[in-house]
């Protein structure tokens, strides 16, 4: 009776009887595929070779087998660490397997007595602990501890992002994890962004079975990666018994257990988790009924046991979300803050600042984040290692490599990654300050939707510190460049004004420009004061967030030495003294300081200093009709909400003194944010004095037209919640079309911008990997100033712009939420 089947991994070794026929190369290459699939039971008589599949005739003629296995043909490679060691197959197509968890990684010494290397429960009453990885046995050790400490009900999440099976080895399972040749000691990440760890694991467990068949049931892991001492190791694999993935270890001895619970929530090792994984967090939350306010209080609080490789980073994380958890639950009332000592370093950031006085309660929400931080800080303190990323990034002088990669980007990226992480756990709680008495009606991604402005101050995290001192300049952490570096003047009007890209939107007293010096603003004053224009009133609208100083005559910003296209903003209400400290530690070291300007590199020694506010005094000396505001504006997004308010009525209030006011406008190059602001301005005279007469769409047949048009997909959904959408849209067409024909040479139009810069970022792969963030921020920031300027056109319907926004900040959220993750995939 003829069947068919896969070879099995305990055959015997096949051994026929039957060879006379068969002595040609497909016999021979058939011999060598039954071998290399271990059929070794000897129960083959003979063999009849085909172009399909080997037929094995048992040697009492009752059975015939057709083997039919995949392992031959697929494409498994084969590699070796070094020459000296032997060449075996390699999981995943590139990595060795290596023992997850070395001896001197377990630093409180638990292992033997716990069960796992550095467990440990937190300071306070709360029932949290945190662990490293532990074995099989050792995982069922720590279960049997904590329940002898009276521990009823135990949910442990597993926080390890990347693979991790166990091999079988005397009577337990050991954990092992693929590594890369370049470095061993690194655990693999974002191995597959469509997999789950889970299907990794499952992939390798079937690998790893292959290899076996294919090398006499054994392969070779890695025990002393330090020393290669007596490596590589041999285990036996028989059958897919003999490996264990994740879920296998952790659930199989919960089983028996019914209030205990097992999950896995997937941690990055640096920087804050993504949204969906603080919204899994919420969905254990709502799973659990004894963490519900509603909970039995006579019963005790279930074990939050948390788990990573080592117990130290991503456990500490998973316990301060416990420990902010169980304080949400147990009330303020019953804190144990006045019982911990608390002596990591005050965090003066600008975006923990911004976001206190923004949140509701912000103060509580910081002082109970700080107080889970101290509770959990017995091996990672997170605001301490803020703090240390940051003094080592700032006693940095003059940058060096290490191993191809910038030492000042290296501590910056650190630096930025644990307080991404840390102002991530203050945002969790006043989530759950929210939403944890109405029961989790939102999950949190969704309630940061509802909470958009939150996505702009994380974008703006990497900003300067609120006091940055002046002494970086006359230290040499940083250097002046000359505007004239900054500012390529593409409309040729510095020879006849003095100042770079000087234009004026056509019919209106509307101007903009590059950063004037002390020269060119007394010529641009001249001209418009002067009997053909006749301005009598001016207000002077300055849009930099960046430090700026004249000196010797000459325009100068701060900037980092190995970015120097990149503003540095200072984002204080009145800079004013930033500056003048700016200046005055300038004058007063009297030595020659590095400085970039238009041709080269050179050292200067400044005679004379002067900040902007000194300029627009000394000139406004000599025109009484000139006003001077500073409204800072990010570069290369959309501005914040507050900007519209700011602008608004700074404008209505000088056309209530004079209705022939002129307005001037002025960024570093005259660009990005000065185009905005005339757009801004444009629409705002329109409100006013009446909107012209819209011409009919003209026929576009171009590439792309839809595009070239701006019917791009998230502003057309914009176009259709406003009321009078369609019209809207025209009105800001028509805007942009007439401020930015003045700027064709600079091809400076937003629409244009955005459909560039779109097809910039998708042409080149290598430059996505490299440069993605600017340009993708240039595309979010561009459409997001789009639909605000829809919106802006409807802002008279309301008191602020800012209330108004918040009817589309859904949408806005969206693309914020899309480009933010994929930063955070490294796309």
């Amino acid at each position: 009776m003829g069947t068919s089947a896969s070879a099995t991994s305990q055959a015997a070794p096949f051994a026929p009887t039957h060879q006379a026929d068969h002595q040609g190369n497909g016999m021979a290459e058939h011999r060598r595929f039954l071998q290399s699939v271990n059929i070794r039971n000897s129960k083959a008589k003979s063999i009849i070779t085909n172009k399909v599949a080997p037929v094995v005739i048992t040697k009492n003629c009752r059975e015939e087998f057709q083997i039919h296995d995949k392992i031959q043909s697929a494409n498994y490679s084969m590699g070796r660490i070094s020459d000296l060691l032997p060449e075996h197959y390699l999981v995943l197509g590139e990595f060795f397997m290596v023992q997850d968890v070395y001896n001197r990684a377990d630093v409180l010494n638990t292992t033997k007595s716990h069960g796992s290397p550095n467990f440990r429960k937190v300071k306070g009453n709360y029932p949290l602990f945190g662990m490293g990885q532990p074995s099989l046995s050792g995982f069922k050790q720590v279960l049997q501890r904590l329940q002898i400490d009276g521990c009823e009900e135990v949910i442990f999440i597993c926080l390890r992002e990347e693979p991790v099976v166990f091999f079988r080895s005397d009577g337990d399972f050991i954990p092992y994890t693929p590594r890369g040749r370049e470095n061993l000691h690194e655990n693999l990440h974002d191995l597959d962004r469509e997999l789950s760890a889970e299907q990794i694991e499952l992939s390798i467990r079937k690998e790893l079975c292959d290899f076996a068949k294919l090398s006499e049931n054994m392969f070779y892991v890695y025990n002393d990666i330090e020393h290669f001492k007596d490596e590589p190791q041999q285990v036996q694999i028989l059958s897919e018994e003999d490996i264990h993935v994740t879920e296998e270890v952790y659930k199989r001895p919960l089983f028996s257990q019914p209030l205990h619970r097992y999950y896995r929530l997937p941690l990055p090792m640096e920087g804050a988790p993504l949204e969906e994984t603080f919204d899994a967090f919420v969905n254990i939350l709502r799973e659990t009924p004894n963490l519900s306010l509603m909970r039995d209080s006579s019963r005790p609080l279930p074990a939050l046991l948390f788990s990573c490789q080592v117990g130290v980073g991503r456990t500490n994380l998973g316990l301060i979300l416990g420990a902010i958890v169980f304080h949400r639950l147990q009330g303020a009332s019953k804190s144990p803050r006045h019982e911990i000592q608390k002596s990591e370093h005050k965090l003066d950031f600008q975006v923990i600042q911004l976001l206190i006085s923004r949140l509701p309660k912000g103060q509580q929400v910081l002082d109970e984040v700080d107080d889970a931080v101290a509770m959990c800080s017995e091996m990672h303190n997170i605001k301490n290692a803020v703090y240390e990323n940051k003094l080592k990034l700032e006693g940095i002088g003059e940058d060096y490599q290490i191993q191809g990669s910038s030492t000042k980007g290296y501590f910056l990226q650190r630096t930025l990654q644990s307080l991404e992480r840390y102002v991530y756990l203050l945002i969790f709680n006043a989530y759950l300050h929210d939403q944890y008495p109405q029961a989790f009606p939102q999950n949190f991604s969704q309630w940061l939707c509802m909470n958009a402005w939150i996505y702009r101050l994380l974008a703006s995290m990497d900003s300067s510190e609120l006091s940055a001192p002046a002494s970086l300049i006359t230290d040499g952490i940083r250097v002046l460049v000359s505007s004239e570096f900054l500012a390529t003047d593409l409309l040729s009007t510095a020879k006849e004004m003095k100042v770079a890209n000087f234009r004026r939107v056509s019919k209106m007293a509307l101007y903009g420009m590059a950063q004037p010096n002390s020269e060119a603003l007394a010529v641009v004053m001249s001209y418009l004061t002067d009997q053909r224009r006749g301005h009598s009133t001016i207000l002077w609208l300055n849009l930099q967030e960046e430090l700026v100083l004249e000196a010797n005559g000459q325009m100068f910003t701060p900037r980092e030495p190995g970015c120097l296209e990149q503003p540095i903003p200072v984002c204080v209400q009145h800079p004013q003294q930033l500056q003048l400290a700016l200046k005055q530690d300038v004058l007063r070291c009297e030595k020659w300081l590095e400085v970039i300007t238009e041709q080269d590199k050179q050292m200067r020694m400044f005679k004379t200093c002067h900040t902007i506010e000194e300029l627009f005094v000394h000139q406004k000396s000599i025109h009484p009709s000139l006003s001077y505001q500073r409204i800072p504006m990010s570069d290369c997004c959309a501005p914040k909400e507050e900007v519209f308010d700011h602008l608004l009525e700074a404008m209505k209030s000088s056309l209530a003194e004079n209705p022939k006011c002129a307005f001037i406008f002025n960024c570093h190059n005259g660009k990005d944010r000065t185009t905005a602001a005339m757009v801004i301005a444009t629409l705002t005279l329109w409100h006013i004095n009446g909107f012209p007469e819209c011409e009919e769409d003209e026929i576009v047949s171009v590439p792309d037209a839809k595009y070239t048009k701006g019917e791009f997909e998230v502003v057309m959904q914009v176009v259709r919640v406003l009321p009078d959408g369609h019209r809207v849209k025209r009105e800001v067409d028509v805007a942009l079309d007439v401020v930015s024909e003045t700027m064709t040479p600079m091809h400076y139009h937003l629409r244009e911008i955005i459909i560039s810069t779109y097809r910039q970022v998708n042409c080149d792969r290598a430059f996505q990997k490299t440069a993605l963030k600017r340009p993708a921020n240039t595309l979010l920031g561009s459409k997001t100033l789009y639909f605000y300027l829809l919106k802006y056109v409807l802002r008279y319907w309301c008191n602020s712009f800012r209330s108004q926004i918040y009817i589309i900040s859904y949408i806005y959220c969206y693309y914020e939420t899309v480009v933010i993750k994929a930063h955070k995939s490294g796309i």
